[in-house]
């Protein structure tokens, strides 16, 4: 299951927008707009307040001022609006949500030569009391000869009940067994005799075992399926076939990537590039305001994302190097910026001065993209939002911005600030159900956020994987030290969540723009959505809205190959708004129900939801949608009144693809 600060993407902890009978001489945390920054420095001054954020690509600042001092300031024809109070909290983001059960077990089962080992993490202050154990193993490991429940015993006439390769423990209220924090099962078997099948000493793999275990009030947990040797491989970059762009020598050379979240962890593959050369041209504390000082990531997010996006380390298969790499774009050049404290609050205006501090360097370190994994629930529209106003216009000044959709999911309307800005790439989570071989389980997590935008803007753009994904992240930051349950014995993290595919694409548009540098945010965006796959089923509906899946799954090399770059310029209309001449709104509607929809795509939606997990129905992109029909299949679709016109696009793409194979360049 996501860690705590994955599943709620980030609890960026904002205070409210109009504070009640504020004291006197309270000092407010305001935003204030006017011609420009410039002009609204000197009357804060003027009247003795503080500026503590210039904001000048949006024409406002950020200020500190007392009730007395902010009614001058407003008495003033230099402000033409305002935001307080925008004072972070101190309290802590809560915790708690709602949830009965937060029983985890470790996401790597620990396999020895006689057993296996498996901790099990209570996260609640209140103890879970043990109900049932149901156990499965491969039967050529032999009969169970021990079961322990934190070091004790289960009775030798429990283990009688085994059959071959399965047992089911029920307990009785007498017996006792609880977790308070953690408790560690373990299991010890008996060989099988000499045999001569050819598997007797294959050692066995996660995904053969099957651990279930179920506690008093409806709460329980299960072994995930896992990876094969996840410290070696993190799996991603095969699923998303990005290990074929890597053997190519396309590694995301001499791109910059922004990086604005919790900090960075000074480990070697962060800092280092393939070849060992420092990569990390700029660390900017958006808190402290400090410059080239180590940007301690407390809370492990923002190095996590960045192991993703650039993670140097070679994948290994049984210990040899494959020739291909841990992160999407191993050899970009990084800035990371801070914004996060431990437990993952931000301010709101410490936010917007880090986008702006992007802007004001981009030429400084060649900044291509800006990948930003956090997010709030909107509490204004975007053109009034000072965070979705500073990433416009990070968009305008040409740089590739990469936005999570936020966790809060499955709900309509729920994609976070600044992913609701219309221009930036918002991107949604999909995860592969821990199978390297099939896109038949990949399926969109209830978690990763849905539009549309309270705007009418279809979002996400896309989707990429963001499930159960491995990175690197400090051993005492806050992610580390609260999701133990989430940590492989060899130190990574293994953490879920609309953040981590945010990141995945940036790396995808480190190594879009390492083929091709000219390419503007604007053709990157057209190639990323032109080339998207669709979950599609038998049917010829799509499994998912364009409110849950944008455009589709995420391909680096569909865009590489099949991608566009010219779908239409929003540039002039974003220029309008940002100059706060204008709002751009999108083309959702309601339908007789008053629900969301798209002029023209209710037929072509499915009404009944998709599975998660393994479908019969469901396939990812035109091509595996058409090549599982058979003949009377394909022979019907000239016939039905409801063509969705994929077999059209079926053979259009094959003949380029044709094309492409006859005359690579």
């Amino acid at each position: 299951m996501p860690g705590r600060l994955a599943t709620l993407l980030l609890s960026v902890t904002l205070g409210a927008c109009a504070p009640i009978a504020p004291e006197p001489n309270e000092t407010l945390h305001v935003l204030l707009r006017g011609e420009s920054s410039a002009t609204l420095t000197r009357l804060v001054e003027d009247i003795g307040g503080t500026v503590t954020h210039d904001l000048h690509s949006i024409a406002a600042i950020g200020a500190t001022l007392t009730q007395a001092q902010l009614d001058l300031a407003l008495a003033s024809r230099a402000v033409s609006g305002h935001i307080n109070d925008l004072a972070l909290s101190d309290d802590d983001p809560d915790d708690d949500d709602g949830e009965v059960c937060k029983v985890r077990g470790q996401i790597e089962l620990d396999i020895r030569p006689d057993g296996i080992f498996w901790p099990i993490y209570n996260k609640k202050t209140t103890p879970v009391v043990w109900e049932s154990l149901k156990f499965k193993w491969p039967e050529r490991l032999g009969t169970v000869e021990a079961i322990t429940l934190n070091d004790i015993p289960l009775p030798p006439a429990t283990l009688a009940l085994q059959t071959p390769g399965a047992i089911e423990v029920v307990f009785a209220p007498k017996d006792g067994h609880a977790i308070h924090e953690r408790s560690d099962l373990r299991v010890k078997f008996r060989s099988p005799p000499a045999t001569t099948r050819a598997d007797a000493k294959t050692p066995p793999q996660q995904k053969e075992f099957t651990i279930e275990a179920k506690f008093v009030g409806d709460c329980s947990d299960k072994l995930v399926p896992g990876y094969p040797s996840n410290d070696e491989d993190y799996y991603y970059n095969t699923v998303a076939g990005i290990d074929e762009l890597h053997r190519q020598g396309v590694t995301g050379k001499n791109v910059t990537v922004a990086v604005i979240d919790s900090g960075l962890w000074e480990h070697p593959a962060l800092m280092l590039n393939t070849n060992g050369e420092q990569r990390v041209l700029a660390r900017y504390d958006a808190i402290t305001h400090a410059l080239d000082q180590e940007v301690v990531d407390e809370s492990g997010h923002g190095s996590h994302m960045s192991s993703i996006i650039a993670h140097s380390g070679p994948t290994l298969f049984r210990g040899k190097a494959t020739g291909t790499f841990k992160g999407v774009a191993p050899d970009v050049n990084l800035v990371a910026v801070k914004v996060l404290d431990r437990p993952g609050r931000a301010h709101l205006l410490d936010i917007a001065h880090a986008i702006q501090w992007v802007i004001d360097h981009q030429q400084t370190y060649d900044i291509r993209v800006l990948n930003i994994s956090l997010g709030q629930q909107p509490r204004w529209p975007y053109w009034e939002d000072p965070v979705a106003q500073l990433t416009m216009a990070a968009w305008a000044a040409g740089i590739t911005v990469v936005v999570a959709a936020d966790n809060e999911g499955p709900e309509l309307a729920t994609i976070g600030s600044p992913g609701n800005t219309p221009a930036v790439i918002t991107v949604g989570a999909v995860t592969d159900s821990w199978t390297t071989e099939t896109r038949s389980d990949d399926y969109i997590p209830d978690f990763s956020s849905r539009g549309p935008t309270p705007t009418g803007h279809v979002k996400p753009d896309i989707v990429a994987l963001g499930g159960h994904m491995t990175g690197l992240t400090h051993p005492d930051s806050d992610l580390a030290v609260s999701d133990p349950e989430n940590l492989l014995p060899t130190g990574e993290l293994v953490s879920t969540g609309s953040s981590q595919a945010a990141a995945m694409v940036s790396g995808i548009v480190a190594l879009l723009l390492e083929l091709q540098p000219e390419l503007s945010n604007e053709a990157i965006k057209c190639l990323l959505i032109s080339s998207a796959e669709p979950a599609i089923n038998t049917d010829g509906t799509l499994a998912y809205s364009p409110f849950t899946q944008g455009y589709g799954y995420v391909s680096a090399l569909r865009a590489i190959t099949l991608g566009e770059t010219d779908c239409g310029s929003t540039g002039q209309d974003l220029q309008a708004s940002l100059r706060g001449e204008g709002a751009l709104y999108g083309p959702v509607i309601s339908d007789e129900q008053g629900n969301p929809t798209l002029p023209g795509w209710s037929e072509l939606i499915s009404k009944v939801p998709t599975e998660k997990g393994m479908s019969e129905t469901r396939r990812w992109g035109v091509k595996a949608h058409i090549e599982r029909l058979d003949q009377a299949e394909l022979d019907s679709l000239a016939e039905d009144d409801l063509n969705w016109g994929w077999l059209e696009i079926y053979l259009d793409e094959k003949a380029r693809i044709e094309r492409l194979a006859a005359d690579p360049l």
